[in-house]
């Protein structure tokens, strides 16, 4: 067994597999933001959409996030900050070129009904 694509040291299975098949909700805006690192690198479109919040859901196709999900190779997640409602990360990757790509973004989280969702990002 592989350690998860999120970085940590459990087995994808034990760590955001169990937030992608909707087994437990992540507690943190941390913990939401790498599961939706492991929902890119694992083409789970639906996880991505569903955890994406309704105030800009309209701006994020499911069609477009799969497409830009299964034409990257997903290397690495690495957390550079984080706080109660914000991430700042950087997602290395490979495109559909086989060029190494960094996603360098600080995403913006909303804790609402017990659930923790992503409102957007700016790209740093």
């Amino acid at each position: 067994m592989t350690n998860c694509y999120c970085g940590s040291s459990k087995t994808f299975e034990n760590c955001c597999e169990i937030y992608i098949k909707g087994i437990q909700k992540p507690t943190t805006a941390e913990a939401l933001m790498r599961s939706r690192y492991s929902a890119f690198a694992t083409g789970e479109a639906d996880y991505l959409v569903a955890t994406t919040h309704s105030s800009t859901r309209k701006f994020h196709k499911k069609s477009d996030i799969l497409a830009w999900s299964k034409s990257n190779q997903w290397i690495k997640l690495e957390v550079i900050a984080s706080t109660e409602t914000t991430v700042t990360f950087k997602a290395y990757y490979l495109d559909y070129q086989l060029k190494a790509q960094i996603h360098h973004e600080h995403s913006t989280f909303t804790f609402e009904n017990g659930t923790w969702f992503y409102v957007d990002g700016t790209y740093q």
